[in-house]
């Protein structure tokens, strides 16, 4: 049999698609990333906004209509939040919804053996299949939310905060770095919120990572800014925790953030950055802003612009509010105009990408070990370019003359530049790499 795996929206979503690929070849099911091979297809949906919920019921039907022969399995916020919805859709034959995720690749191998029919029997480009980077594995340590922001649905969608044990994901990331991952990323829905369940805390999950495994390289995804107390990033001293977190903030505003539920004032948030960055100068942080909220005045506005000015964020991804049914913030009064949403979604873009550049650009002439991924891209010189990411979380290239494989390697790299037209910085190695395709140690740096 074989199983052809998809999934929109957040990382978590990515990272449950790894488990049960693994939990699927434990039981010598084999993963394919050619639909219409697949026996068996499962798709983890998402809801967070209502075009998120359009695009799984879009990609639902895609799947059917290319291998309508193939078990079609629907996971996620929006077989869970919509489950009549989804159980209607044509090619549907079995919903699994998220507080029985951790049951699904049985499920669905039951599904296979009792041939059941569909849900819907009638008359018969989003994210591709999940293909595990080699170079970077994502890790769900926990799932579920006790918070409830008012513009958030998925807390709704995916329950009670439940957190894996440490010696759960201790034996992970062993068994991943036996197969050569040389980076993780710690995420779930409320990553900070870990071990509420278990007694424990994320800081003693790292602690247990750094001192039980020897995995090179550490991230997080998303991370509460409230979660983190003062001491927490003394752990980003050991060198092989990637001095980057995305904090999401949404608003530079307290009267807004008191509207959302947030539980960060601006002034805290601006502090953990600052102990942040005392650590590790050249700490990077990345956020989520959310412009016009309901109520957000122009004086609101210009506080979102001047934390952006005052918190020099390597990134930001910066978010239209649309309502969503089932949230509190859906019936708020004083909703924003959309031309004044997109308006201010406008300004804060252009307001992020020029300080974007002013942090990069301080960046040049450092060094930087830089983690190569995937495949050369032949560039219209003739060049090989390599893409990677710096330790802070900067997106990196190099243009090497001869043919050979970096992939997976971790090279000292020494910044150049910074190319605005692809967005990324330009470098040199900085050492002599043994490449996967060559029988002795290259000089890199003379080839870029």
């Amino acid at each position: 049999m074989q199983v052809y795996l998809t999934a929109l929206g957040c990382r978590l979503n990515e990272a449950e698609l790894q488990m049960w690929a693994d939990e699927f070849r434990q039981q010598k099911i084999s993963i394919t990333s050619n639909i219409e091979q697949a026996n068996l297809m499962v798709i983890n949906t998402c809801a967070v906004t209502s075009e998120a919920a359009r695009k799984s019921r879009q990609t639902i039907r895609k799947l059917h209509r290319k291998n309508p022969q193939a078990k079609l399995v629907v996971t996620g916020c929006y077989a869970s939040l919509e489950k009549q919805q989804a159980e209607a859709l044509l090619g549907v034959d079995l919903i699994v919804a998220n507080h029985e995720k951790n049951k699904l690749p049985i499920l669905a191998k039951e599904l296979i053996e009792w041939n059941s029919m569909p849900y819907a029997a009638t008359e018969p480009e989003e994210a591709s299949l999940f293909k595990r980077n080699r170079e970077r594995a994502f890790i769900k340590i926990q799932d579920g939310c006790r918070y409830r922001c008012t513009y958030c649905i998925v807390t709704v969608a995916r329950g009670e905060e439940s957190s894996r044990s440490i010696e759960d994901l201790i034996n992970e990331i062993v068994r991943l770095e036996s197969d050569g991952v040389k980076e993780i990323v710690l995420t779930g829905v409320h990553v900070g919120g870990y071990g509420s369940d278990l007694g424990t805390s994320l800081y003693d999950l790292v602690v247990a990572i750094l001192a039980r495994t020897t995995i090179p390289r550490i991230r997080f995804a998303s991370v509460e800014p409230w979660d983190l107390h003062n001491d927490f990033f003394d752990l980003f001293k050991n060198k092989r925790l990637m001095p980057h977190m995305h904090l999401p903030i949404q608003s530079g505003s307290n009267r807004i953030l008191r509207k959302m539920s947030r539980r960060c004032k601006s002034e805290t948030f601006l502090a953990l950055i600052a102990k942040a960055r005392s650590v590790v100068p050249e700490f990077n942080v990345t956020t989520d802003i959310i412009v016009g909220f309901p109520g957000e005045t122009e004086e609101d506005f210009s506080l979102s612009k001047k934390i952006l000015e005052e918190s020099e964020f390597g990134h930001v991804h910066i978010f239209s509010y649309s309502n969503r049914e089932g949230t509190k913030a859906a019936g708020l009064p004083d909703q924003v105009e959309p031309t004044i949403k997109k308006a201010r979604s406008q300004s804060l873009h252009q307001l992020a990408d020029d300080y974007k550049k002013q942090v990069v650009s301080k960046m040049i002439g450092q060094t930087q070990r830089i983690l190569w991924e995937g495949k050369a891209h032949r560039t219209e010189q003739g060049t090989y370019r390599f893409f990677g990411y710096t330790e802070n979380y900067h997106k990196a290239f190099i243009d090497l003359q001869t043919d050979h494989d970096i992939s997976n390697q971790d090279i000292e790299c020494k910044i150049l530049s910074y190319n605005d037209e692809i967005g990324a910085l330009r470098v040199e190695a900085l050492e002599s790499i043994p490449f996967s395709n060559a029988n002795s140690p290259l000089i890199i740096k003379q080839l870029a």
